[in-house]
């Protein structure tokens, strides 16, 4: 998967719709970060339970096989990763949506339509880039 260097700090995106997957990776990309994207909860899990921690996680919380809160309590538990800052990106806009979240231990929650470089300022609160 990727590496984390310090030019190009790793970010784990787990995004079920293709289309906003790869514009969160091309847009990343071009930040500076070097982005994993998983389709689903279950790919997911998996990169969670095998690969070194990313400096950066954004989630979906609607996601096939696992949602995006039960990943943040997978991140939480994690040996390695119960650091990593975890954004919620999702179009699940209600109030007790956003506490859970935060209250699982989601680090910041952004709902769609996001604004890009509204995302890309949140993301450096927790990591730059070097780009």
């Amino acid at each position: 998967m990727t590496a984390d260097t310090p030019s190009q700090p790793a970010a784990l995106v787990v995004e079920d719709d293709e289309h906003i997957g790869h514009l969160l990776k091309f847009m990343l990309d071009r930040a500076g970060y070097a982005v994993t994207l998983c389709p689903d909860g279950r790919a997911a899990q998996a990169h969670i339970q095998s690969q070194p921690a990313p400096a950066v996680a954004l989630f979906d919380v609607m996601l096939p096989f696992m949602d995006g809160f039960q990943l943040v309590g997978l991140v939480r538990k994690q040996p390695g990763w119960e650091k990593v800052p975890v954004i919620m990106l999702t179009a699940k806009a209600q109030e007790r949506d956003i506490v859970r979240a935060l209250d699982a231990g989601a680090n910041d929650y952004i709902v769609k339509p996001f604004q890009p470089e509204e995302l890309l300022a949140r993301l450096r609160r927790f990591v730059r880039p070097q780009a």
